[in-house]
């Protein structure tokens, strides 16, 4: 056991401060000799496709970083899922209560907690020009990426689905007529184990390929003490394997076509919940052991994914069309235990570890099936104006059972309800740049949206001796009109400014989680429709080449107001969700990224995003835990219908802190016959964070800063390394579940491994 130390957050912050402060003295001290070397290593230009088109990043009006290269290779060494993106782009968080799959993400702080199968979130997944909707689909793990941009801000003309947030984007890297390849092994702490590799190239003279594929699995190295025969010995390990395989026509210089499939099956255990870790200041309590936990209920989680993409595209001169169809599904099943203990305060045995109102085992199950067309027609050339527009049509659907189980019985289910909901939607858009002359270019752009959901929920039996609930059906449609307008000025070389306003939609969400529900309270409050939210959002920034491109910084500013803002009421005694619409949500930052060569062997990059967000409903309230007294609720609270409620207003959202703060370095030394030794280090911070819409010292998670290390040999085509993550061992709570007990649970544990690729 290794108790959780008080001087934590003294020692994040040092390190903390020392990253922020090395960019500035290394600039200051290389700036001359940069200014005089001709021959300096300089920056690589960033192609984005942000506007769906390929452009340097420097001119895009957009607030957008990249992520590629060495930084990807090194921040994904431990095996983590998808969460590792975390603060590695200013103002991004992700973060799940359903561990590796699920993964919710929030830009400049908007977000959605909900943990239903069908929750709609405001950051939209684009993998290889599809979106991905439903959250079974968004956590496809990281391999053979070329690169991936984060894009914040509303960026509801050009990308399909619920954007008012921002866009993170994966671009796979595509098969060429070059043969090439790479294989990549790894081993480490926990019985990590990695193995990846991809091979592609020429199979004729107008037929290329790609294969690639990754394999996952981890030890199971958290140990249940619970001294019981129904559970789980041991708990955290996973076996994650996801293949994609590509194949691309080029008949002549007038047509492309790629086509793609990819699957991925995960076995593994779900999020593991942990009672009565939570001290009275949100910081995990003395003597707390990450390796050990007591559940006496079953934890296990499977998921399978397919999909497959056909990408066209015809020149037809003047203008190139381009047409997208996809195919998605997913099968998950979950189930956990979610009171994070054994036992119950009711009996004879009592429970434990320290109070268990009431055992707590569930489970989901969704069946989900997704498809997209998308007809795009694009102007050639470097004309004064260019633009494009196109057709967009989503349809999904999914099916999701919600399981209760009676722990004290054997685990036989006590309740079962069914969700169907159907969503079908289409849009139009239009997008036109225009050079109005050599120093300024003016972009904007339309996106007309009609969008339509079937839902069905109901309860066959309830937990508890709850009643069925029959059938309980809404049809909610919404039809908007997306906007953005923005202007790029040359004031300078190499110093671009620009202005951005935009207007953001989304979809009315419903949300009918009735395995928990109260049988006596009406239909509208069962199954609960959110309308459309709207976002509008202003920016500038500025994006300035230094020292001879051997440093950029791309600064941004924004302040954005939501209006009718979707939320979700998650958890509680009664662990049942409603959502809710805010009247008003502000949202006002600013971003800084910033990549340098400090010398020619060491390359620095540095990003921060500051976020403040803030509700603005004077009568907002919302259900908090089953003892106020227990949590320390800090809102003020009212009594409505007999419950106790929080009042909002003025609250931040949650998952939403005001800082996220990146940092790297790379430092090589060359040697004989091409051969680099090279250290690589990276840090990602993020503060305070609420985990619900109330405010309760006990639900605030504190500041966490995670950091990484790298130590590399590179020959020919040959690397070997070892790496280490989280290697301060820092152990916070990034969630919980706000029954009476305090329960949480905590970020990926500290590792160390080892990693050898060939490439050709």
């Amino acid at each position: 056991m290794y108790p959780i130390s008080n001087t934590r957050l003294t020692r994040s912050t040092l390190a903390l401060a020392i990253a922020l402060s090395l960019p500035a003295f290394a600039l200051a001290q290389e700036a001359a000799p940069a200014e005089k070397a001709t021959d300096a290593t300089t920056l690589d230009t960033i192609t984005v496709t942000a506007t769906r088109r390929a452009e340097n990043a420097q001119n895009v009006p957009i607030a957008v970083t990249a992520l590629d290269g060495d930084k990807l290779d090194v921040i994904r060494s431990g095996g983590d899922d998808v969460r590792f993106l975390a603060a590695r782009a200013p103002s991004l968080n992700v973060e799940s209560s359903f561990g590796r799959v699920f993964p919710r993400f929030y830009i400049r702080g908007l977000g959605n907690t909900d943990f239903d199968l069908n929750a709609s979130q405001p950051v939209s997944i684009v993998y290889d020009d599809v979106v991905l909707e439903n959250v079974t689909l968004k956590g496809f793990p990281v391999f053979d990426v070329d690169s991936i941009e984060v894009l914040r801000g509303p960026q509801g003309t050009l990308f399909g689905r619920n954007t008012p947030a921002g866009v993170v984007k994966f671009d796979s890297v595509r098969p060429d007529f070059t043969n090439s390849g790479y294989g990549r092994v790894s081993y480490g702490s926990h019985d990590t184990v990695k193995a990846e590799g991809a091979i592609g190239g020429g199979l004729s003279d107008t037929l290329a390929g790609r294969a690639s594929m990754l394999y996952q699995s981890r030890g199971d190295f958290v140990d249940n003490t619970f001294a019981g025969t129904r559970r789980n010995k041991g708990l955290e390990g996973y076996e994650d394997m996801a293949f994609r395989g590509q194949l691309m026509l080029q008949a002549g210089d007038d047509f492309n076509a790629l086509f793609g499939v990819q699957s991925r099956r995960l076995d593994g255990t779900a999020r593991l919940f942990r009672a009565n870790i939570l001290g009275a200041d949100g910081r995990l309590v003395p003597g707390f052991d990450p390796e050990k936990v007591a559940i006496d209920a079953l934890n296990q989680q499977e998921l399978d994914t397919d999909g497959a993409t056909l990408r066209m595209s015809w020149n037809l001169g003047e203008a190139t069309l381009y047409s997208i169809s996809s195919w998605n599904q997913g099968d998950l099943a979950s189930r956990g235990d979610i009171d994070g203990g054994f036992g119950a305060v009711f009996l004879p045995t009592g429970g434990g570890p320290g109070l268990i109102p009431f055992p707590a085992e569930s489970g989901d199950a969704a069946k989900v099936k997704q498809y997209t067309q998308e007809l795009r027609l694009a102007s050639n050339g470097n004309n004064a104006v260019n633009w494009q527009g196109g057709l967009y049509w989503f349809k999904d659907q999914a099916d999701i059972d919600s399981i209760s189980y009676d722990t004290l019985a054997g685990g036989v289910p006590n309740a079962l309800a069914t969700q169907r909901q159907d969503n079908t939607a289409w849009a139009a858009f239009a997008s036109v740049d225009w050079a109005v002359s050599d120093t300024f270019v003016l972009r904007g752009g339309l996106r007309y949206t009609e969008d339509e959901k079937d839902f069905t929920a109901r309860r066959l039996f309830g937990a508890f001796g709850g009643a069925p609930i029959a059938p309980i059906t809404v049809n909610p449609s919404d039809e908007n009109v997306s906007w953005d307008l923005a202007g790029t000025w040359t004031v300078a070389d190499d110093v671009n400014v620009y202005a951005r306003v935009a207007k953001g939609f989304r979809a009315p969400a419903i949300q009918g989680r009735l395995a928990f529900a109260n049988a006596s309270l009406p239909a509208s409050q069962l199954v609960t429709v959110a309308d459309s939210e709207e976002v509008l959002s202003y920016e500038a920034g500025m994006k300035v080449a230094l020292f001879d491109n051997r440093a950029r910084i791309n600064l941004s500013a924004f302040n954005a107001t939501v209006d009718n803002q979707q939320l979700t009421a998650v958890g509680g005694i009664a662990n049942f969700n409603s959502l809710l619409n805010a009247d008003e949500t502000s949202l006002r930052g600013f971003e800084v990224d910033l990549e340098a060569y400090l010398t020619d062997q060491m390359l620095v990059t540095f990003g921060t995003g500051y976020n403040k967000s803030e509700i603005r409903d004077a009568n907002l309230a919302v259900g908090i835990c089953g003892n106020p007294t227990g949590c320390l609720v800090t809102d003020p609270t009212i009594v409505r219908g007999g419950a106790t409620l929080a009042l909002i207003n003025g609250n931040p959202l949650p998952n939403a802190p005001e800082w996220s703060t990146n940092f790297t370095a790379r430092y090589g030394i060359p040697l004989e016959n091409n051969a680099e030794l090279y250290v690589y280090t990276d840090w990602a911070y993020r503060s305070e964070v609420n985990f619900f819409l109330y405010e309760s010292s006990v639900f605030t998670g504190a500041p966490l800063l995670e950091g990484g290390v790298r130590l590399g040999y590179v020959w020919g085509q040959y690397e070997v390394a070892a790496y280490g993550r989280n290697i301060l061992n820092e152990v916070e709570a990034v969630g919980g579940i706000d029954f009476n007990n305090r329960l949480g649970f905590i970020n990926e544990p500290r590792s160390w491994g080892l990693e050898f690729k060939a490439s050709f």
